[in-house]
């Protein structure tokens, strides 16, 4: 059971606590997340399971979609609904029109400057921010470039305000719904927030937590799971022989005589090696100086 398991985390458990939940119902020690959901998000958590632990760095820098709803009004130290209100709420009579609203966001989409909350796992010199600011001690983090590609405004009954968001990795949409309050002057936390998209991995597929019953051994009819073999299918498929297949294993390089199927083009082609057997057995990158293939990934025989 090696791939990965999409979950709909609710409101109140961190990342970890589902992770820990998947590894006590599977029995798998080597378990693991890509990309962590605040205890007050819900939404899509994409639980790696086995060797697909391994393939964080071809996910983790994937597209995020949102939901957000935006309490405007009055900010927070956390930037959202569990913090500590800072200053007094603004009178309803006083919070921004729908047209003001909407040329905030303006402002804000696009190629942006962003700061991470103080309350955040963001690591500072090898340190969480949070553990700063919970000692009393918050430290003020860089600003970090992030791209915002899509927010909308979806339902607007003040001082709630609904924002669909597609962003780049490492957005924090706390921080984005902050900027929003500070440039109407009225402050904005954000109330609720539901991850519903990582790349083309929608929630619609994930499985709620807790679960129902354990999942079972052979999870290949769930259209929660995706089975190594399926993952990064937007990456060449190719096949390799039997020494190819060895040579893989043993990390040498393998000749494009030893693969079938293989595709891409230009010198920095990377493939999925599967063998004879149909099991993925390891990721390649063409070598530009002779055409053959130079295995970075190998997943080890059972």
């Amino acid at each position: 059971m090696d791939g990965l398991l999409l979950l709909d985390k609710p409101s109140g458990p961190t990342s970890h606590d589902l992770v820990a939940g998947v590894r006590s119902l599977w029995g798998r020690p080597r378990t693991g997340h890509f990309g962590t959901l605040d205890p007050l998000a819900t939404g899509l958590l994409i639980v790696a399971v086995g060797q697909a632990t391994r393939f964080n760095r071809f996910y983790s820098g994937r597209d995020k979609s949102y939901r957000a709803t935006a309490r405007l009004g009055f900010a927070t130290d956390t930037y959202d609904a569990e913090g500590t209100p800072l200053g007094s709420p603004s009178d309803s009579l006083s919070l921004p029109e729908p047209a003001a609203i909407e040329a905030a966001l303006q402002g804000l989409r696009g190629e942006i400057l962003q700061t991470p909350p103080a309350f955040s796992a963001k690591k500072v010199h090898g340190r969480p921010l949070y553990l700063s600011a919970r000692a009393g001690r918050p430290v003020d983090p860089r600003p970090v470039p992030v791209v915002i590609y899509e927010m909308e405004v979806v339902r607007c009954e003040l001082p709630e305000v609904d924002l669909e968001i597609r962003c780049s990795t490492g957005t924090y949409i706390r921080s984005l719904v902050h900027d929003l309050g500070a440039r109407l002057g009225c402050g904005a936390h954000v109330m609720a927030l539901r991850r519903t998209a990582v790349g083309e991995l929608g929630v619609e597929k994930a499985l709620p937590w807790p679960l129902a019953a354990p999942v079972p051994d052979e999870p290949e009819g769930l259209s929660a799971w995706i089975p190594l073999e399926e993952m990064l299918p937007d990456w060449p498929r190719a096949e390799a022989d039997d020494d190819g297949l060895r040579a893989l294993r043993d990390g040498r390089r393998l000749p494009s005589e030893r693969l079938r199927s293989s595709q891409g083009g230009g010198p920095d082609a990377e493939i999925r090696v599967f063998g004879p057997d149909g099991k993925l057995a390891g990721l390649a990158r063409r070598r530009p100086e002779d055409g053959s293939w130079a295995p970075f990934l190998v997943i080890p025989t059972t």
